[in-house]
């Protein structure tokens, strides 16, 4: 691979995560401001809740499966500089690219779809930089876009 590309993924990388964690926060910040139009708990409230718990459960499966990463499995260094051992499956931050992505599709579609695009972009990224195996990325695009819908479209309807 190229010196130009490599430093791409690297990149890529660091400003997709960067980004997506500056978005999360902003959208709370939209639901809160918009708390007339859009009652906290039917917005706000769980827009943290759904992902949060999502998070937590997500991470406690992740650690008792342990899956090594590509790096540890083939011994070769990776592209993004990643020093974990295990922890492989499923991928934390494509799952988060996801959930957000559906957080934020349930409020404003456009910028759901629009971020669930760059979490795809994310994925490959990922895999092609060694820190992740394909399954890790699906699982984790999966999984996000499964909890984002189950707890919007399913159990949130059923409280209200």
């Amino acid at each position: 691979m190229s010196p130009f590309m490599k430093s791409y993924i690297v990149w890529f990388n660091r400003i997709v995560t960067i980004l997506i964690y500056l978005v999360y926060p902003a959208l709370l910040v939209l639901l809160f401001t918009q708390r007339g139009a859009i009652p906290l708990d039917r917005g706000l409230i769980p827009a943290i809740l759904i992902p949060g718990i999502s998070f937590v459960l997500l991470s406690i499966y992740r650690r008792t499966v342990n899956s090594p990463r590509p790096y540890e499995v083939f011994d070769l260094p990776p592209i993004i500089d990643k020093k974990t051992a295990g922890h492989s499956f499923p991928s934390r931050h494509i799952f988060s690219m996801f959930i957000i992505a559906t957080t934020c599709f349930y409020f404003y579609p456009p910028a759901g779809v629009l971020i669930g695009l760059t979490g795809a972009a994310l994925a490959l990224n990922r895999v092609l930089g060694g820190v992740h195996f394909i399954k890790d990325v699906a699982a984790g695009a999966l999984i996000g876009i499964a909890c984002g819908i189950l707890g919007f479209y399913v159990i949130l309807p059923l409280l209200f």
